[in-house]
């Protein structure tokens, strides 16, 4: 494995794990999530930069960005299938009583990690709005501030 993909992973891990540890939430179902929506953020962040010319393009950190955001699309029914009750927890209740849609709208992420060309930098610029469109769908929904 190249120096930058581990050092991307290990980033993504960290921020996961700051996040666990400046959250107040008790409850670990809820951790596990943050945890995921984190590292989701900071694979999404790393394809952003390289998108937008903030970061010089990598085809290993993109396609290991792309890969945490497959493999996280494909975690979110497990992650979320306990409805926790948590102060901290950002999840509105609607995730639970519309679960097909909430499911849907994960697995549209999924797709459009899926779709995204990480060889090129045009690939992961044509491929952003949909992941960002993915992202925001479901937040708009399903996320409280």
């Amino acid at each position: 494995m190249k120096f930058v993909t581990k050092t991307l992973i290990a980033g993504l891990i960290m921020v996961g794990g700051i996040a666990f540890a400046e959250s107040k939430a008790t409850d670990p179902d809820v951790h596990a999530r943050q945890n995921l929506m984190d590292a989701n953020g900071g694979a999404a962040g790393v394809l952003g930069g390289m998108a937008s010319g903030k970061t010089a393009f990598d085809a290993t950190a993109a396609a290991a960005a792309k890969a945490v955001l497959i493999a996280n699309a494909a975690d979110v029914e497990a992650k979320f299938k306990t409805n926790a009750s948590d102060p901290e927890s950002h999840a509105k209740p609607e995730i639970w009583t519309s679960w097909d849609d909430f499911l849907v709208k994960a697995a549209d992420l999924g797709k459009a990690a899926t779709a995204l060309d990480a060889t090129t930098l045009e690939g992961v610029q044509a491929g952003m709005g949909a992941i960002g469109g993915a992202c925001k769908a479901c937040h708009t929904t399903y996320k409280a501030s």
